[in-house]
């Protein structure tokens, strides 16, 4: 017979919101399993744009304190996970077909001002013949803006906020699917199994978060056996990578004859993200995909502004997730709110905490303020912890990457500059847990292609529950877009036996 282990809180759902929300319940003294159905970020988490960032284009939609919130989180994640939040510069050519040049100065003014920047330097003008970001622009373009934004490395987030919820007690299962979870008085009676080893586990909670993003009505109707007035809206978004086409740093923000915005940014050193669209979606989330439409569509966008014009044979590969959203009522995708809503249902007996939309740069305050919802049925758990507390790697003196990556070339000389910046930037300071004892590149073992090797699979296999190829060279790392096909498939084959005989 299966133990049961009784809990404070069950959390169905591993995208950005459900370990969040793992982690900050866990830091406060709560006891918490986080089961997810897939791996951790498989779904909306590692397929959005990698931004942390306020909205700009929300602001048309009056969304001014979704925007400052956001503005806010903004500098607290800059803070707290230096290794995979870094700023970035956009630069915005200015169409006169468009949105007229006041306006979006107003806007820009307005993005400097709402949230307290203090990090980030502000908005400036281009003359987009003289200054350099102009020089991929097309000439009949001549006026430019300049302004900041964050990026992030968003399946990193999501892992690393797993693994601090652990480390701090939580319980997390990955592939384990939520089967059933019943209200049995003032108690849920909650069952997942394994879908790799077909294990059921059985526990007992105070609480149910429901944090399973375009699948959470799905957790409430078929799962739970409740209901909610609340709905989500799902919504499209694909993006498509290419070889980057432009010197520099910088990233650009265009404008589509259709009033959309679309991020061109720099991606991988040498290649180039590019998205997003914004569609209505009625399918199954686990089929979605880009279409072709919608890569046209991207390419067309670029097309528009840049000297160097795009084609799908310039694509090497795209992906595409689905946003739930809350339902609001508007019918344009893109004015549907960012927004999140909590609905707790508590009357059949024991407590389900519901969660409609949100973004990956108000994960950290939605997680707060979800605990701030539960409070009166834990009142002895622990006070708001999580605003000035690193994320595991990010523990840099004064949140300084520049000078912790100058302090890995002192401690491993021996390590190339392009597999120190890897190690760098995605486990920070915990890369010594890596290269622990290696002085030379045979300590890392066996090498697969351009920067894996096998010190790194290891620790993703024991650390973060990394459990198939594509865990690690996808959601873990981006090593697929800089191994061959052969070198892929002979990591696949290597990392199959080495799971069979675990």
């Amino acid at each position: 017979m299966t133990d049961i282990q009784n809990v404070d809180i069950f959390v169905i759902g591993g995208g950005i919101n459900g370990a969040g929300i793992a982690r900050d319940a866990a830091g406060r003294g709560l006891s918490v399993v986080l089961c997810e159905k897939d791996d951790l970020a498989e779904g909306t988490s590692s397929r959005s744009g990698k931004l942390v960032h306020g909205g700009l284009r929300y602001l048309e939609y009056y969304e001014f304190r979704l925007v400052r919130e956001a503005l806010i989180e903004r500098e607290v994640l800059m803070r707290n996970a230096p290794h995979i939040i870094w700023p970035m510069r956009f630069v915005l050519p200015h169409s006169p077909q468009d949105r007229p040049a006041w306006l979006v100065r107003l806007g820009l003014f307005l993005y400097d001002n709402l949230g307290g920047r203090k990090q980030l330097p502000g908005t400036r003008t281009l003359d987009l013949h003289r200054d350099p970001e102009g020089a991929a622009i097309k000439d009949k373009y001549h006026k430019g803006f300049e302004y900041s934004d964050c990026w992030v490395d968003d399946a990193r987030l999501v892992i690393l906020n797993a693994v601090d919820a652990a480390e701090r007690g939580a319980l997390v299962l990955t592939r384990s699917p939520c089967v059933s979870a019943r209200r049995d008085g003032q108690v849920w009676r909650v069952t997942t199994r394994n879908s790799v080893t077909g294990e059921t586990k059985e526990f007992i909670a105070k609480l149910l978060v429901n944090a399973a993003g375009p699948w959470v009505s799905d957790v409430v109707n078929r799962v739970a056996g409740s209901n909610s007035t609340r709905n989500v809206r799902l919504v499209k978004g694909s993006h498509i990578i290419v070889p980057k086409f432009w010197k520099g740093e910088n990233a650009y923000l265009v404008q589509n004859h259709d009033k959309r915005v679309i991020f061109i940014n720099p991606y991988e050193r040498d290649k180039a993200l590019i998205g997003t669209t914004d569609i209505a979606y009625d399918g199954l989330a686990e089929d979605v995909r880009a279409e072709d439409s919608e890569v046209q569509y991207l390419i067309d966008a670029v097309n528009r502004y840049f000297k160097e014009q795009l084609t799908c044979d310039d694509v090497l590969t795209t992906y595409s997730g689905v946003r739930p959203l809350f339902d609001d009522g508007q019918g344009n995708p893109s004015a549907v709110t960012r927004d999140y809503v909590f609905d707790i249902e508590e009357k059949g007996g024991a407590p389900m905490l519901n969660i409609f939309g949100g973004k990956i740069t108000t994960f950290r305050e939605l997680a707060e303020r979800g605990l701030h919802k539960i409070r009166k049925f834990f009142p002895e758990m622990g006070g708001d912890w999580t605003e000035n507390a690193p994320l595991p790697g990010g523990d840099m003196d004064h949140a300084d990457y520049e000078a912790f990556r100058n302090r890995m070339k002192q401690d491993y000389p021996w390590m190339p500059r392009e597999l120190r910046r890897h190690y760098g930037r995605l486990y920070g300071t915990r890369v010594d847990r890596i290269a622990a004892g290696a002085t030379s590149l045979d300590g890392l073992g066996r090498h697969f292609g351009g920067n894996l090797y096998e010190a790194e699979v290891s620790y993703l296999m024991n650390h973060e529950w990394a459990q198939t190829a594509e865990d690690i060279l996808w959601r873990r790392t981006k090593h697929r877009l800089h191994l061959t096909d052969d070198e892929q498939a002979a990591f696949a084959e290597w990392f199959e036996d080495q799971r069979k005989a675990a």
